[in-house]
């Protein structure tokens, strides 16, 4: 051996000719079953690569791979083994020139087939498995940085190397409590063909440049669609690990689009399917964070609420072609719940990977989406319409909870855009309680910035506050700008849901912690003057009870009352104030227990029937509270108006049971329970015939305004140039006579007692020369 290579070395243009008769031989002994000298001849083709690296080697490396090619056909696995040994030995091999006319296709397949081995003694079959595997990986290793090589990302390639080590990897055990990276394995481990396939996976797809992810996940997708794999969705997780973890950070959102993609394709797929897609990709987005979701993050949101919709759609219809109607598939409803509650929690993880500019984009595209009677959006009429849209509507508002949930954004300006804070306040409105929570849930989760929310679910009158260990930070000068843009639209959604009867404990305790976290985070002193004349508000809907509602919902509202201004006394820390509400308070315990949260909001609530004999000392007085908080400097005369909330067109475009209940809050109804009925002029009596004259009058205005304009529009149009001409010249001149009175009054004041007046410095100023008169310099002239 050591003259061979010697001469080999020394002569290489003999190379190819050795190489052809070591080639002859071999196949002559694999054919006449000579083992021993098929050994020898391997061993000698072997060194003989391993040490000539001259030029000419291109001719022998077509004899060697003939010779292993030859090995790999045979049926006996030591052969076939042995010749994986020698082509995995030539693949580490970095040749000095490129070959141009060499194919590997016999390889991958030839290879293919063996990683899917099914012989009968275990041993050999495992043997026969990871030579498959070794010899994949000498393929990629010695084709996927040569240009001139095969290309081994073509799908013929990766369509039979990428389902080989799936199949591999699908006898994994324990799959869920691998490590994202192969750490430290036992000897044994790194034997298996699991072990192996992994690693050889992960190095694939490592290498794998921009172009070439597609072809390397379809396999992939094909793969666990072909052997029904997304329904325990362990596997499929698994897998995703490892593609993920993988390949390069930047090449992230490719994955997430193709599985989008397969998404969409599987929409008439079994729920459990798509539930295990979506789970999948709720895996990698968590995984995508370290680099980029894409540049097309709505795309992805939009694709999640698209099979959002036609799951309702399947579960409503109970069939995957809703226009036909005739399905052979039965659809489960608990099946599609929970494809439902995945793709939810895909959207927050999604979400949560995202930087704040493109979560609060994400928000109001989701807003946008829900439908609404105030809105341009069909609503389906019917029964089975009603049902669609519901489901949309809380489907939708799940899913915006999820994101808003993860949000954290310090200008609430920015947080909560008009058009998309008017939307959510819209769905406020609704009479369907369950939308009503999940509005007030996504308004909490927006205002708590300090997570102060926890501190608040359970609603309770405590006599130390300090107990709570609250974070309050000073309301910042956007937060003022936000209330001061919102906040009368906040109290009056706040005041209008408090009036719903289906309202029960959650709903409550979400109003509580709503009024609570307001005054946390957002209040100055006009804001707590406003939600203290909006508590008192809400407990005279509980007194006067106008609306009919049950025992529960004025005791609760009375509680809530009690909790709230318990709370921001405390927090506002005017002695007077906090002595007030705690006697209040105190005689409520003796006399009245059933209107504080402590028996109000239990399990089983203790209420009385006797709401309208109640005595005057058990109800929190607006003078009081005025006097006690003017004497510290807050606005008496604010304080002392009672709050009436404004009626707006969303009153008649939202799904109320009426109208009346809306328009009756722009009159003050006086009632005989007021307590403070005798500080108050009596209201205006309205009778049928002033309502009758109100809408005649109003539609006599209309008429004559319309005719007005008419006349207008008509001289215009017909009357000469000149007439016209005229008609505006002599408004001109008038208008110019008045702003030359006004000119007169503003630019020459009359003369101060001394003669001369005096400027803001003490300098005698004895003229001043009008502006008309001034001369600017052209650039300031419009």
């Amino acid at each position: 051996m050591e003259k061979l290579t010697f001469y080999a070395l020394s002569a290489p243009e003999k190379l190819d000719r050795i190489g052809a008769y070591l080639s002859e031989r071999l196949i002559r002994d694999v054919s006449r079953h000579r083992y021993g000298y098929v050994c020898i001849a391997m061993e000698a083709l072997d060194q003989l690569l391993m040490a000539c690296h001259c030029q000419s080697i291109n001719l022998f490396v077509e004899s060697f791979l003939k010779m292993v090619a030859k090995l790999l056909e045979s049926e006996k696995p030591n052969l076939q083994i042995l010749g994986t040994n020698s082509f995995v030995k030539f693949a580490n091999i970095e040749e000095d020139t490129p070959s141009y006319h060499r194919s590997y296709d016999f390889f991958v397949s030839r290879f293919s087939e063996m990683c899917h081995s099914s012989h009968d003694d275990l041993d050999i079959r495992t043997k026969i498995r990871m030579s498959g595997i070794k010899g994949l990986q000498g393929v990629v290793r010695k084709t996927v940085n040569d240009e001139l090589q095969a290309n081994i990302w073509d799908p013929q390639h990766m369509d039979k190397i990428v389902p080989s080590l799936l199949f591999n990897l699908q006898h994994v055990e324990e799959a869920e409590s691998r490590s994202p990276s192969p750490l430290q394995a036992t000897e044994k481990e790194k034997e298996s063909p699991t072990e192996l396939a992994e690693r050889c996976l992960r190095e694939l797809l490592g290498r794998a440049a921009y172009g070439n992810i597609k072809n390397a996940i379809k396999p992939v997708l094909i793969h666990l669609d072909n052997h029904s794999l997304w329904e325990p969705k362990i596997f499929a997780t698994c897998c995703f690990r490892i593609i993920m973890y993988s390949i390069q950070p930047q090449h992230s959102h490719l994955v997430i689009q193709q599985l989008l993609g397969h998404l969409d394709a599987n929409s008439k797929s079994a729920a459990t399917v798509r539930a295990g897609i979506v789970e999948v990709l709720s895996e990698a987005a968590v995984i995508a964070a370290s680099g980029s979701v894409g540049p097309t993050v709505l795309e992805v949101f939009n694709t999640l609420l698209r099979q959002l919709r036609l799951s309702i759609d399947y579960a409503l219809t109970g069939s995957y072609d809703c226009a036909a109607g005739v399905s052979t598939k039965i659809i489960k409803e608990h099946e599609e719940r929970m494809f439902q509650e995945a793709v939810i929690k895909t959207i927050g993880s999604f979400a949560s990977t995202l930087p704040t500019y493109q979560q609060s984009e994400v928000m109001v595209f989701i807003m946008n989406k829900v439908p609404l009677p105030s809105s341009q959006q069909s609503i389906e009429a019917g029964k089975a319409g009603e049902n669609r849209n519901r489901l949309t509507q809380i489907m939708l508002l799940k899913s915006l909870l999820q994101v808003s949930v993860g949000f954290q954004c310090s200008n609430m300006l920015t947080a909560l855009p008009s058009a998309f804070l008017d939307r959510l306040l819209s769905a406020a409105l609704m009479e369907d309680a369950e939308i009503r929570l999940f509005v007030l849930e996504i308004l909490i989760s927006f205002i708590d910035r300090h997570g102060n929310r926890q501190k608040f679910s359970t609603i309770s009158t405590i006599s130390d506050i300090s107990v709570l260990k609250l974070k309050v930070d000073k309301c910042s000068r956007q937060d003022t700008v936000f209330m001061k843009k919102h906040g009368q639209q906040l109290y009056r959604h706040i005041y209008l849901i408090c009036k719903e009867e289906s309202n029960v404990q959650a709903h409550y305790e979400a109003l509580y912690s709503m009024l609570m976290l307001i005054s946390i985070e957002l209040a100055n002193e006009e804001v707590v003057v406003d939600l203290i004349r909006l508590v008192l508000a809400v407990q005279e809907i509980a007194q006067l009870n106008e609306d009919n509602l049950t025992a529960y919902n004025r005791c609760a509202l009375f509680a809530l009352g009690a909790a709230y201004l318990n709370l921001i006394s405390q927090l506002t820390t005017v002695p007077t104030f906090c002595q007030h509400i705690h006697e209040v308070i105190q005689m409520r315990q003796k006399e009245a227990p059933y209107l504080l949260p402590e028996d109000v909001f239990v399990e089983r609530p203790r209420l009385s029937k006797s709401l309208d004999r109640l005595g005057p000392e058990v109800f929190f007085w607006q003078s009081k509270i005025s006097e006690v908080l003017g004497g510290s400097g807050y606005n008496s005369d604010r304080l002392s108006t009672p709050y009436i909330p404004q009626l707006t067109d969303e009153d008649r475009l939202s799904k109320r049971k009426s109208i009346g209940e809306t328009i009756s809050l722009q009159v003050e109804v006086e009632s005989r329970n007021s307590p403070e009925r005798e500080q108050r002029a009596p209201a205006e009596e309205i009778t049928y015939e002033t309502l009758k004259k109100a809408i005649v009058d109003s539609v006599a205005v209309e008429e004559q305004e319309r005719e007005r304009r008419r006349q207008v529009v008509e001289k215009f149009q017909k009357a000469p140039f000149e007439e016209i001409a005229a008609h505006c010249g002599a408004r001109a001149t008038l208008l110019q006579s008045k702003l030359n009175q006004i000119f007169e009054i503003t630019i020459r004041p009359p003369p101060s007692p001394s003669g001369t007046i005096t400027a803001a410095y003490g300098q005698p100023q004895n003229h001043s020369i009008p502006v008309y008169e001034m001369k600017f310099p052209d650039l300031c002239v419009y």
